[in-house]
Protein backbone atom coordinates (compact mmCIF):
# COMPACT_ATOMS: atom_id res chain seq x y z
CA UNK A 1 0.00 0.00 0.00
CA UNK A 2 2.73 2.47 0.98
CA UNK A 3 4.91 1.74 -2.03
CA UNK A 4 1.93 2.08 -4.38
CA UNK A 5 0.95 5.42 -2.88
CA UNK A 6 4.52 6.72 -3.12
CA UNK A 7 5.00 5.40 -6.64
CA UNK A 8 1.77 6.94 -7.90
CA UNK A 9 2.13 10.40 -6.41
CA UNK A 10 5.91 10.83 -6.67
CA UNK A 11 6.01 9.98 -10.39
CA UNK A 12 5.53 13.64 -11.50
CA UNK A 13 8.61 14.62 -9.47
CA UNK A 14 11.14 12.21 -10.95
CA UNK A 15 13.50 15.01 -12.02
CA UNK A 16 13.58 16.56 -8.56
CA UNK A 17 14.14 13.13 -7.01
CA UNK A 18 16.96 12.45 -9.46
CA UNK A 19 18.55 15.78 -8.49
CA UNK A 20 18.24 14.85 -4.80
CA UNK A 21 19.88 11.48 -5.49
CA UNK A 22 22.82 13.03 -7.38
CA UNK A 23 23.36 15.76 -4.81
CA UNK A 24 23.17 13.34 -1.89
CA UNK A 25 25.61 11.04 -3.69
CA UNK A 26 28.14 13.84 -4.20
CA UNK A 27 27.67 15.08 -0.62
CA UNK A 28 28.08 11.59 0.83
CA UNK A 29 31.21 10.89 -1.22
CA UNK A 30 32.65 14.18 0.03
CA UNK A 31 31.79 13.20 3.61
CA UNK A 32 33.46 9.80 3.17
CA UNK A 33 36.56 11.35 1.65
CA UNK A 34 37.26 13.52 4.72
CA UNK A 35 38.46 10.74 7.11
CA UNK A 36 41.02 9.58 4.51
CA UNK A 37 42.38 13.12 4.20
CA UNK A 38 42.50 13.38 7.99
CA UNK A 39 44.43 10.11 8.16
CA UNK A 40 46.92 11.42 5.61
CA UNK A 41 47.48 14.58 7.68
CA UNK A 42 48.23 12.47 10.77
CA UNK A 43 50.46 9.90 9.06
CA UNK A 44 52.22 12.08 6.47
CA UNK A 45 52.03 15.53 8.00
CA UNK A 46 52.03 15.39 11.79
CA UNK A 47 54.12 12.21 12.12
CA UNK A 48 56.82 13.60 9.75
CA UNK A 49 56.50 17.28 10.71
CA UNK A 50 55.64 18.28 7.12
CA UNK A 51 53.81 21.59 7.68
CA UNK A 52 53.29 22.28 3.98
CA UNK A 53 51.52 18.96 3.54
CA UNK A 54 49.29 19.69 6.54
CA UNK A 55 48.33 23.11 5.14
CA UNK A 56 47.71 21.91 1.58
CA UNK A 57 45.72 18.85 2.64
CA UNK A 58 43.81 20.93 5.21
CA UNK A 59 42.88 23.40 2.47
CA UNK A 60 41.67 20.56 0.29
CA UNK A 61 39.57 19.32 3.26
CA UNK A 62 37.93 22.75 3.46
CA UNK A 63 37.01 22.60 -0.25
CA UNK A 64 35.56 19.10 0.16
CA UNK A 65 33.61 20.23 3.25
CA UNK A 66 32.19 23.21 1.33
CA UNK A 67 31.07 20.89 -1.50
CA UNK A 68 29.42 18.61 1.05
CA UNK A 69 27.55 21.50 2.69
CA UNK A 70 26.33 23.00 -0.60
CA UNK A 71 25.14 19.64 -1.94
CA UNK A 72 23.38 18.78 1.33
CA UNK A 73 21.58 22.14 1.54
CA UNK A 74 20.36 21.98 -2.07
CA UNK A 75 19.33 18.33 -1.66
CA UNK A 76 17.31 19.15 1.46
CA UNK A 77 15.65 22.05 -0.39
CA UNK A 78 14.56 19.86 -3.30
CA UNK A 79 13.57 17.05 -0.94
CA UNK A 80 11.36 19.38 1.10
CA UNK A 81 9.69 20.72 -2.05
CA UNK A 82 8.95 17.18 -3.25
CA UNK A 83 7.54 16.19 0.15
CA UNK A 84 5.28 19.25 0.35
CA UNK A 85 4.07 18.74 -3.22
CA UNK A 86 3.42 15.06 -2.49
CA UNK A 87 1.31 15.97 0.56
CA UNK A 88 -0.62 18.55 -1.46
CA UNK A 89 -1.37 16.07 -4.24
CA UNK A 90 -2.48 13.27 -1.90
CA UNK A 91 -4.74 15.61 0.08
CA UNK A 92 -6.26 16.83 -3.20
CA UNK A 93 -6.77 13.25 -4.40
CA UNK A 94 -8.51 12.27 -1.15
CA UNK A 95 -10.64 15.42 -1.20
CA UNK A 96 -11.78 14.85 -4.80
CA UNK A 97 -12.48 11.17 -4.15
CA UNK A 98 -14.57 11.96 -1.06
CA UNK A 99 -16.36 14.67 -3.05
CA UNK A 100 -17.58 11.97 -5.46
CA UNK A 101 -18.80 9.66 -2.70
CA UNK A 102 -22.49 9.09 -2.28
CA UNK A 103 -24.11 9.29 1.14
CA UNK A 104 -23.57 5.53 1.45
CA UNK A 105 -19.75 5.72 1.26
CA UNK A 106 -19.55 8.78 3.53
CA UNK A 107 -21.63 6.97 6.15
CA UNK A 108 -19.49 3.84 5.72
CA UNK A 109 -16.22 5.60 6.54
CA UNK A 110 -17.70 8.21 8.87
CA UNK A 111 -16.88 11.95 8.62
CA UNK A 112 -14.38 11.93 11.56
CA UNK A 113 -12.37 9.12 9.94
CA UNK A 114 -12.38 10.86 6.56
CA UNK A 115 -11.11 14.05 8.20
CA UNK A 116 -8.31 12.14 9.97
CA UNK A 117 -7.33 10.33 6.78
CA UNK A 118 -7.09 13.53 4.76
CA UNK A 119 -5.10 15.40 7.44
CA UNK A 120 -3.17 13.37 10.02
CA UNK A 121 -2.67 10.30 7.82
CA UNK A 122 -1.44 12.37 4.87
CA UNK A 123 0.87 14.30 7.19
CA UNK A 124 2.51 11.10 8.45
CA UNK A 125 3.23 9.85 4.91
CA UNK A 126 4.42 13.32 3.88
CA UNK A 127 6.86 13.36 6.81
CA UNK A 128 8.20 9.98 5.70
CA UNK A 129 8.75 11.32 2.16
CA UNK A 130 10.69 14.28 3.58
CA UNK A 131 12.91 11.91 5.59
CA UNK A 132 13.39 9.60 2.60
CA UNK A 133 14.54 12.49 0.45
CA UNK A 134 16.97 13.85 3.01
CA UNK A 135 18.25 10.92 5.08
CA UNK A 136 17.29 7.61 3.53
CA UNK A 137 19.08 8.36 0.26
CA UNK A 138 22.27 9.13 2.17
CA UNK A 139 22.12 6.08 4.44
CA UNK A 140 22.67 3.23 1.93
CA UNK A 141 25.29 5.20 0.00
CA UNK A 142 27.22 5.97 3.16
CA UNK A 143 26.88 2.43 4.47
CA UNK A 144 28.16 0.69 1.33
CA UNK A 145 30.84 3.25 0.50
CA UNK A 146 31.88 3.40 4.17
CA UNK A 147 32.51 -0.33 4.21
CA UNK A 148 34.68 -0.05 1.08
CA UNK A 149 36.67 2.89 2.50
CA UNK A 150 37.11 1.15 5.88
CA UNK A 151 38.47 -1.96 4.20
CA UNK A 152 40.94 0.19 2.29
CA UNK A 153 42.29 1.53 5.59
CA UNK A 154 42.64 -1.87 7.31
CA UNK A 155 41.24 -5.31 6.52
CA UNK A 156 42.30 -6.78 9.86
CA UNK A 157 39.54 -4.95 11.75
CA UNK A 158 36.84 -5.77 9.19
CA UNK A 159 35.41 -8.48 11.43
CA UNK A 160 34.08 -5.69 13.65
CA UNK A 161 31.86 -4.57 10.77
CA UNK A 162 30.45 -8.09 10.48
CA UNK A 163 29.53 -8.01 14.18
CA UNK A 164 28.40 -4.45 14.83
CA UNK A 165 26.22 -3.75 11.78
CA UNK A 166 24.10 -6.97 11.90
CA UNK A 167 23.77 -6.61 15.67
CA UNK A 168 22.38 -3.09 15.28
CA UNK A 169 19.99 -4.16 12.51
CA UNK A 170 18.64 -7.14 14.48
CA UNK A 171 18.09 -5.17 17.70
CA UNK A 172 16.26 -2.34 15.94
CA UNK A 173 14.26 -4.76 13.78
CA UNK A 174 12.88 -6.51 16.87
CA UNK A 175 11.73 -3.18 18.31
CA UNK A 176 10.11 -2.01 15.07
CA UNK A 177 8.29 -5.32 14.69
CA UNK A 178 6.45 -4.62 17.95
CA UNK A 179 5.63 -1.05 16.91
CA UNK A 180 3.58 -1.87 13.78
CA UNK A 181 0.34 -3.06 15.47
CA UNK A 182 0.58 -0.21 17.97
CA UNK A 183 0.71 2.36 15.17
CA UNK A 184 -2.39 0.83 13.56
CA UNK A 185 -4.24 0.96 16.87
CA UNK A 186 -3.13 4.56 17.43
CA UNK A 187 -4.61 5.79 14.12
CA UNK A 188 -7.91 4.05 14.91
CA UNK A 189 -8.00 5.69 18.33
CA UNK A 190 -7.31 9.10 16.82
CA UNK A 191 -10.47 8.48 14.75
CA UNK A 192 -12.41 7.71 17.93
CA UNK A 193 -11.20 10.88 19.69
CA UNK A 194 -12.15 12.97 16.64
CA UNK A 195 -15.57 11.34 16.48
CA UNK A 196 -16.34 11.87 20.18
CA UNK A 197 -15.11 15.47 20.07
CA UNK A 198 -17.11 16.21 16.92
CA UNK A 199 -20.27 14.73 18.43
CA UNK A 200 -19.87 16.73 21.61
CA UNK A 201 -19.25 20.02 19.82
CA UNK A 202 -22.16 19.47 17.42
CA UNK A 203 -24.50 18.33 20.18
CA UNK A 204 -23.41 20.73 22.91
CA UNK A 205 -26.97 22.04 23.39
CA UNK A 206 -28.34 18.54 23.88
CA UNK A 207 -25.53 17.67 26.28
CA UNK A 208 -26.27 20.73 28.42
CA UNK A 209 -30.05 20.37 28.17
CA UNK A 210 -29.89 16.83 29.57
CA UNK A 211 -27.14 17.69 32.08
CA UNK A 212 -24.80 15.10 30.56
CA UNK A 213 -21.58 17.09 30.87
CA UNK A 214 -20.05 14.61 33.33
CA UNK A 215 -21.01 11.60 31.23
CA UNK A 216 -19.61 13.18 28.07
CA UNK A 217 -16.47 14.22 29.94
CA UNK A 218 -16.00 10.59 31.00
CA UNK A 219 -16.63 9.39 27.45
CA UNK A 220 -14.01 11.75 26.06
CA UNK A 221 -11.64 10.85 28.93
CA UNK A 222 -12.00 7.14 28.06
CA UNK A 223 -11.27 7.77 24.38
CA UNK A 224 -8.41 10.10 25.26
CA UNK A 225 -6.96 7.62 27.77
CA UNK A 226 -7.09 4.81 25.20
CA UNK A 227 -5.18 6.98 22.71
CA UNK A 228 -2.72 8.06 25.42
CA UNK A 229 -2.05 4.46 26.49
CA UNK A 230 -1.36 3.43 22.91
CA UNK A 231 0.85 6.47 22.31
CA UNK A 232 2.78 5.71 25.51
CA UNK A 233 3.37 2.12 24.39
CA UNK A 234 4.68 3.44 21.07
CA UNK A 235 6.75 6.04 22.92
CA UNK A 236 8.34 3.42 25.16
CA UNK A 237 9.33 1.37 22.14
CA UNK A 238 10.72 4.46 20.42
CA UNK A 239 12.58 5.39 23.59
CA UNK A 240 14.37 2.03 23.46
CA UNK A 241 15.76 2.71 19.99
CA UNK A 242 18.28 5.46 20.70
CA UNK A 243 19.80 3.90 23.85
CA UNK A 244 20.20 0.68 21.88
CA UNK A 245 21.82 2.51 18.98
CA UNK A 246 24.13 4.53 21.23
CA UNK A 247 25.13 1.42 23.22
CA UNK A 248 26.15 -0.40 20.05
CA UNK A 249 27.72 2.77 18.59
CA UNK A 250 29.89 3.48 21.65
CA UNK A 251 30.68 -0.19 22.17
CA UNK A 252 31.87 -0.40 18.57
CA UNK A 253 34.12 2.64 19.06
CA UNK A 254 35.67 1.09 22.17
CA UNK A 255 36.21 -2.19 20.30
CA UNK A 256 37.96 -0.39 17.40
CA UNK A 257 40.28 1.48 19.76
CA UNK A 258 40.95 -1.62 21.86
CA UNK A 259 41.82 -4.01 19.03
CA UNK A 260 43.27 -1.27 16.83
CA UNK A 261 45.75 -0.30 19.56
CA UNK A 262 47.20 -3.81 19.46
CA UNK A 263 47.61 -3.57 15.69
CA UNK A 264 49.26 -0.14 15.95
CA UNK A 265 51.61 -1.46 18.65
CA UNK A 266 52.47 -4.46 16.42
CA UNK A 267 53.21 -2.11 13.50
CA UNK A 268 50.40 -3.59 11.41
CA UNK A 269 48.47 -0.32 11.30
CA UNK A 270 49.21 3.39 11.48
CA UNK A 271 47.53 5.82 13.89
CA UNK A 272 45.96 7.81 11.05
CA UNK A 273 44.48 4.65 9.54
CA UNK A 274 43.06 3.69 12.95
CA UNK A 275 41.46 7.13 13.26
CA UNK A 276 40.03 6.88 9.74
CA UNK A 277 38.73 3.33 10.37
CA UNK A 278 37.01 4.52 13.56
CA UNK A 279 35.40 7.41 11.66
CA UNK A 280 34.23 5.10 8.90
CA UNK A 281 32.77 2.62 11.36
CA UNK A 282 30.91 5.43 13.12
CA UNK A 283 29.67 6.74 9.76
CA UNK A 284 28.46 3.25 8.82
CA UNK A 285 26.65 2.85 12.12
CA UNK A 286 25.24 6.38 11.83
CA UNK A 287 23.90 5.53 8.39
CA UNK A 288 22.28 2.41 9.85
CA UNK A 289 20.88 4.58 12.64
CA UNK A 290 19.44 7.03 10.08
CA UNK A 291 17.88 4.15 8.19
CA UNK A 292 16.58 2.85 11.50
CA UNK A 293 15.09 6.21 12.39
CA UNK A 294 13.20 6.20 9.10
CA UNK A 295 12.30 2.54 9.60
CA UNK A 296 10.57 3.61 12.81
CA UNK A 297 8.41 5.96 10.75
CA UNK A 298 7.64 3.43 8.02
CA UNK A 299 5.21 1.28 10.08
CA UNK A 300 3.03 4.23 11.00
CA UNK A 301 3.25 5.68 7.50
CA UNK A 302 2.34 2.24 6.09
CA UNK A 303 -0.77 2.12 8.26
CA UNK A 304 -1.68 5.66 7.20
CA UNK A 305 -1.07 4.84 3.53
CA UNK A 306 -3.32 1.80 3.87
CA UNK A 307 -6.10 4.00 5.26
CA UNK A 308 -5.56 6.61 2.52
CA UNK A 309 -5.65 3.96 -0.19
CA UNK A 310 -8.89 2.58 1.24
CA UNK A 311 -10.46 5.94 0.44
CA UNK A 312 -8.78 6.30 -2.96
CA UNK A 313 -9.70 2.72 -3.96
CA UNK A 314 -13.35 3.04 -2.95
CA UNK A 315 -15.55 3.68 -5.95
CA UNK A 316 -18.71 5.67 -5.44
CA UNK A 317 -21.90 3.67 -5.80
CA UNK A 318 -23.14 6.65 -7.86
CA UNK A 319 -21.08 6.22 -11.01
CA UNK A 320 -21.06 8.67 -13.92
CA UNK A 321 -22.52 7.33 -17.19
CA UNK A 322 -20.15 6.29 -19.97
CA UNK A 323 -22.03 8.42 -22.51
CA UNK A 324 -23.87 11.05 -20.46
CA UNK A 325 -26.90 12.88 -21.80
CA UNK A 326 -26.20 16.62 -21.72
CA UNK A 327 -29.32 18.01 -23.39
CA UNK A 328 -32.78 17.85 -21.81
CA UNK A 329 -36.20 19.09 -22.83
CA UNK A 330 -37.23 21.54 -20.11
CA UNK A 331 -40.43 19.82 -18.96
CA UNK A 332 -39.80 20.01 -15.19
CA UNK A 333 -41.02 16.45 -14.76
CA UNK A 334 -39.96 13.77 -12.26
CA UNK A 335 -41.10 10.16 -12.52
CA UNK A 336 -40.31 7.08 -10.44
CA UNK A 337 -40.96 3.66 -11.97
CA UNK A 338 -40.86 0.59 -9.72
CA UNK A 339 -38.06 2.06 -7.60
CA UNK A 340 -36.39 -0.04 -4.93
CA UNK A 341 -33.51 0.91 -2.65
CA UNK A 342 -31.67 -1.51 -0.41
CA UNK A 343 -28.58 -0.81 1.73
CA UNK A 344 -25.75 -3.35 1.29
CA UNK A 345 -26.30 -6.36 3.55
CA UNK A 346 -29.76 -5.20 4.65
CA UNK A 347 -32.40 -7.90 5.17
CA UNK A 348 -35.13 -5.88 3.48
CA UNK A 349 -35.22 -2.82 1.19
CA UNK A 350 -35.83 0.69 2.53
CA UNK A 351 -38.02 1.45 -0.49
CA UNK A 352 -39.93 -1.03 -2.62
CA UNK A 353 -41.91 -0.66 -5.85
CA UNK A 354 -42.29 3.13 -5.69
CA UNK A 355 -44.06 4.61 -8.71
CA UNK A 356 -45.49 8.11 -9.21
CA UNK A 357 -45.07 11.19 -11.39
CA UNK A 358 -44.60 14.87 -10.45
CA UNK A 359 -45.13 17.38 -13.23
CA UNK A 360 -44.48 21.08 -13.83
CA UNK A 361 -46.63 23.45 -11.79
CA UNK A 362 -47.54 20.60 -9.48
CA UNK A 363 -46.75 20.20 -5.78
CA UNK A 364 -46.22 16.60 -4.69
CA UNK A 365 -46.08 15.95 -0.97
CA UNK A 366 -44.53 12.84 0.57
CA UNK A 367 -45.65 11.85 4.04
CA UNK A 368 -45.31 8.84 6.27
CA UNK A 369 -44.17 7.66 9.65
CA UNK A 370 -40.58 8.03 10.85
CA UNK A 371 -38.34 5.59 8.97
CA UNK A 372 -40.79 5.15 6.11
CA UNK A 373 -38.11 6.13 3.58
CA UNK A 374 -39.19 9.68 2.70
CA UNK A 375 -35.74 11.33 2.78
CA UNK A 376 -34.20 8.31 1.05
CA UNK A 377 -36.73 8.66 -1.76
CA UNK A 378 -35.94 12.34 -2.22
CA UNK A 379 -32.18 11.60 -2.28
CA UNK A 380 -32.66 9.36 -5.34
CA UNK A 381 -33.69 12.27 -7.58
CA UNK A 382 -30.40 14.28 -7.50
CA UNK A 383 -28.45 10.96 -7.36
CA UNK A 384 -27.11 11.42 -3.86
CA UNK A 385 -27.72 7.68 -3.84
CA UNK A 386 -28.80 5.35 -6.66
CA UNK A 387 -31.83 3.12 -6.79
CA UNK A 388 -30.95 -0.58 -6.58
CA UNK A 389 -33.89 -1.41 -8.86
CA UNK A 390 -36.30 0.51 -11.04
CA UNK A 391 -35.78 3.92 -12.64
CA UNK A 392 -35.82 7.58 -11.59
CA UNK A 393 -36.48 9.85 -14.57
CA UNK A 394 -36.07 13.61 -14.92
CA UNK A 395 -37.65 15.11 -18.05
CA UNK A 396 -38.04 11.58 -19.40
CA UNK A 397 -34.37 10.55 -19.01
CA UNK A 398 -33.05 8.10 -16.41
CA UNK A 399 -30.91 10.07 -13.94
CA UNK A 400 -28.19 7.39 -14.25
CA UNK A 401 -27.77 8.37 -17.91
CA UNK A 402 -27.65 12.12 -17.26
CA UNK A 403 -24.53 14.21 -16.86
CA UNK A 404 -24.36 14.92 -13.11
CA UNK A 405 -23.86 18.65 -13.59
CA UNK A 406 -26.79 18.89 -16.02
CA UNK A 407 -29.00 16.99 -13.58
CA UNK A 408 -28.09 18.92 -10.46
CA UNK A 409 -28.26 22.36 -12.04
CA UNK A 410 -31.96 21.63 -12.65
CA UNK A 411 -32.57 20.83 -8.98
CA UNK A 412 -32.84 23.06 -5.93
CA UNK A 413 -32.47 20.98 -2.77
CA UNK A 414 -33.25 22.10 0.76
CA UNK A 415 -32.01 19.25 3.00
CA UNK A 416 -33.57 18.08 6.23
CA UNK A 417 -30.72 19.62 8.18
CA UNK A 418 -30.13 23.03 6.68
CA UNK A 419 -26.41 23.69 6.46
CA UNK A 420 -24.76 27.06 5.92
CA UNK A 421 -21.11 27.66 5.12
CA UNK A 422 -18.65 30.01 6.74
CA UNK A 423 -18.95 33.39 5.04
CA UNK A 424 -21.76 35.91 4.71
CA UNK A 425 -25.48 35.77 4.03
CA UNK A 426 -24.78 36.79 0.43
CA UNK A 427 -22.05 34.18 -0.15
CA UNK A 428 -24.38 31.44 1.13
CA UNK A 429 -27.28 32.57 -1.05
CA UNK A 430 -25.01 32.75 -4.10
CA UNK A 431 -23.83 29.20 -3.50
CA UNK A 432 -26.26 27.95 -6.14
CA UNK A 433 -25.96 30.96 -8.46
CA UNK A 434 -22.70 32.94 -8.18
CA UNK A 435 -24.00 35.56 -10.65
CA UNK A 436 -27.13 36.48 -8.70
CA UNK A 437 -27.60 40.21 -8.09
CA UNK A 438 -28.34 41.75 -4.70
CA UNK A 439 -31.87 42.43 -5.91
CA UNK A 440 -32.38 38.74 -6.66
CA UNK A 441 -31.03 37.83 -3.23
CA UNK A 442 -33.47 40.18 -1.49
CA UNK A 443 -36.33 38.80 -3.57
CA UNK A 444 -35.45 35.25 -2.56
CA UNK A 445 -35.18 36.29 1.07
CA UNK A 446 -38.60 37.93 0.90
CA UNK A 447 -40.23 34.79 -0.52
CA UNK A 448 -38.49 32.67 2.14
CA UNK A 449 -39.77 35.01 4.89
CA UNK A 450 -36.17 35.83 5.79
CA UNK A 451 -35.91 39.45 4.65
CA UNK A 452 -36.95 40.95 8.00
CA UNK A 453 -34.30 39.28 10.15
CA UNK A 454 -31.55 39.77 7.53
CA UNK A 455 -32.35 43.49 7.38
CA UNK A 456 -32.07 43.62 11.17
CA UNK A 457 -28.54 42.20 11.00
CA UNK A 458 -25.88 44.94 11.31
CA UNK A 459 -24.38 44.27 7.86
CA UNK A 460 -27.43 42.94 6.02
CA UNK A 461 -26.34 40.69 3.14
CA UNK A 462 -22.75 41.03 4.31
CA UNK A 463 -23.55 39.78 7.83
CA UNK A 464 -21.19 37.01 8.91
CA UNK A 465 -22.38 33.40 9.03
CA UNK A 466 -20.48 30.92 11.20
CA UNK A 467 -19.68 27.37 10.13
CA UNK A 468 -22.91 25.41 9.89
CA UNK A 469 -24.91 28.58 10.53
CA UNK A 470 -24.54 28.21 14.28
CA UNK A 471 -24.89 31.95 14.87
CA UNK A 472 -28.50 31.98 13.60
CA UNK A 473 -31.52 30.10 14.92
CA UNK A 474 -32.80 26.86 13.42
CA UNK A 475 -35.75 28.58 11.77
CA UNK A 476 -33.56 31.33 10.33
CA UNK A 477 -31.10 28.74 9.06
CA UNK A 478 -33.93 26.86 7.35
CA UNK A 479 -35.30 30.01 5.70
CA UNK A 480 -31.84 30.98 4.43
CA UNK A 481 -31.45 27.48 2.97
CA UNK A 482 -34.82 27.86 1.22
CA UNK A 483 -33.73 31.28 -0.12
CA UNK A 484 -30.52 29.69 -1.41
CA UNK A 485 -32.56 27.21 -3.44
CA UNK A 486 -34.84 29.98 -4.75
CA UNK A 487 -31.86 32.03 -5.97
CA UNK A 488 -30.92 29.12 -8.21
CA UNK A 489 -34.34 29.17 -9.99
CA UNK A 490 -34.29 25.43 -10.77
CA UNK A 491 -36.88 23.33 -12.63
CA UNK A 492 -37.34 20.99 -9.68
CA UNK A 493 -37.57 21.93 -6.00
CA UNK A 494 -36.91 19.29 -3.34
CA UNK A 495 -37.90 20.31 0.18
CA UNK A 496 -36.86 17.59 2.64
CA UNK A 497 -38.88 18.48 5.75
CA UNK A 498 -37.63 22.02 5.12
CA UNK A 499 -40.46 23.75 7.03
CA UNK A 500 -40.21 21.79 10.26
CA UNK A 501 -38.48 24.59 12.22
CA UNK A 502 -41.03 27.22 11.20
CA UNK A 503 -44.11 28.18 13.16
CA UNK A 504 -47.47 27.48 11.52
CA UNK A 505 -48.04 31.12 10.52
CA UNK A 506 -44.60 31.54 8.90
CA UNK A 507 -45.03 28.15 7.23
CA UNK A 508 -48.32 29.25 5.66
CA UNK A 509 -46.91 32.62 4.55
CA UNK A 510 -43.86 30.99 2.99
CA UNK A 511 -45.91 28.42 1.07
CA UNK A 512 -48.23 31.15 -0.21
CA UNK A 513 -45.25 33.21 -1.41
CA UNK A 514 -43.72 30.14 -3.06
CA UNK A 515 -46.70 29.30 -5.30
CA UNK A 516 -46.28 32.06 -7.92
CA UNK A 517 -42.50 31.64 -7.86
CA UNK A 518 -42.68 27.87 -8.52
CA UNK A 519 -45.67 27.74 -10.88
CA UNK A 520 -43.52 26.42 -13.76
CA UNK A 521 -41.49 24.01 -11.60
CA UNK A 522 -42.08 20.59 -10.11
CA UNK A 523 -42.14 20.82 -6.32
CA UNK A 524 -41.63 17.77 -4.08
CA UNK A 525 -42.11 18.29 -0.36
CA UNK A 526 -41.31 15.81 2.40
CA UNK A 527 -43.23 16.79 5.51
CA UNK A 528 -44.27 15.53 8.91
CA UNK A 529 -46.86 18.26 9.50
CA UNK A 530 -50.24 17.78 7.84
CA UNK A 531 -50.94 21.51 7.65
CA UNK A 532 -47.90 21.89 5.38
CA UNK A 533 -49.31 19.58 2.69
CA UNK A 534 -53.09 20.09 2.83
CA UNK A 535 -53.10 22.08 -0.43
CA UNK A 536 -50.69 19.79 -2.33
CA UNK A 537 -51.82 18.66 -5.80
CA UNK A 538 -51.01 15.10 -4.86
CA UNK A 539 -49.88 13.42 -1.66
CA UNK A 540 -47.82 10.22 -1.67
CA UNK A 541 -48.26 8.21 1.53
CA UNK A 542 -45.43 5.87 2.48
CA UNK A 543 -45.61 3.09 5.02
CA UNK A 544 -42.68 0.79 5.71
CA UNK A 545 -41.05 1.75 2.40
CA UNK A 546 -44.12 1.17 0.19
CA UNK A 547 -46.70 3.49 -1.36
CA UNK A 548 -50.04 2.91 0.37
CA UNK A 549 -51.90 5.84 -1.11
CA UNK A 550 -51.70 8.62 -3.73
CA UNK A 551 -54.19 11.43 -4.12
CA UNK A 552 -55.34 14.76 -2.78
CA UNK A 553 -56.06 15.36 0.89
CA UNK A 554 -59.79 14.74 0.41
CA UNK A 555 -59.29 11.62 -1.69
CA UNK A 556 -56.90 10.08 0.81
CA UNK A 557 -59.28 10.69 3.71
CA UNK A 558 -61.70 8.39 1.92
CA UNK A 559 -59.27 5.77 0.58
CA UNK A 560 -56.14 5.55 2.76
CA UNK A 561 -56.39 4.39 6.42
CA UNK A 562 -52.71 5.15 7.03
CA UNK A 563 -53.20 8.76 5.99
CA UNK A 564 -56.33 9.03 8.14
CA UNK A 565 -54.34 7.86 11.16
CA UNK A 566 -51.66 10.51 10.53
CA UNK A 567 -54.28 13.23 10.08
CA UNK A 568 -56.22 12.26 13.20
CA UNK A 569 -53.02 12.25 15.25
CA UNK A 570 -52.38 15.91 14.35
CA UNK A 571 -55.78 17.55 13.75
CA UNK A 572 -58.96 17.79 15.76
CA UNK A 573 -62.16 16.16 14.37
CA UNK A 574 -63.44 19.63 13.43
CA UNK A 575 -60.25 20.38 11.47
CA UNK A 576 -60.39 17.00 9.71
CA UNK A 577 -63.96 17.62 8.67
Amino acid sequence: MLSRLLRTHLRPYRRELAAVLVLQLVGTIASLYLPSLNADIIDRGIATGDTDYIVSTGGWMLVVTLVQIVCSVIAVYFGARVAMAFGRDVRAAVFHRVGRFSAREVAGFGPPSLITRSTNDVQQVQLLVAMLCTMFVTAPIMCVAGVVMALQEDVGLSWLLLVCVPLLIVCIGLIIRRMVPQFRAMQDRIDVVNRVLREQLSGIRVVRAFVRERAETRRFADANAALTDTALRVGRLQAMVFPTVMLILNGSGIAVLWFGAYRVEAGEMQVGALTAFLNYLLQILMSVMMATFISMMIPRAAVCAERINEVLDTESSVRPPLEPVRELARRAEVELRGVEFRYPGAASPVLRDISFRAGAGQTTAIIGSTGAGKSTLLSLIPRLIDATDGSVLVDGVDVRELDEEVLRTRIGLVPQRAYLFTGTVASNLRYGNPDATDEELWQALEIAQARDFVERMPDGLDAAIAQGGTNVSGGQRQRLAIARALVRRPEIYLFDDAFSALDVETDAQLRAALRPHTRDAAVLVVAQRITTILDADQIVVLDNGSVVGIGTHRQLLDTCPTYVEIVESQLTPEQVA
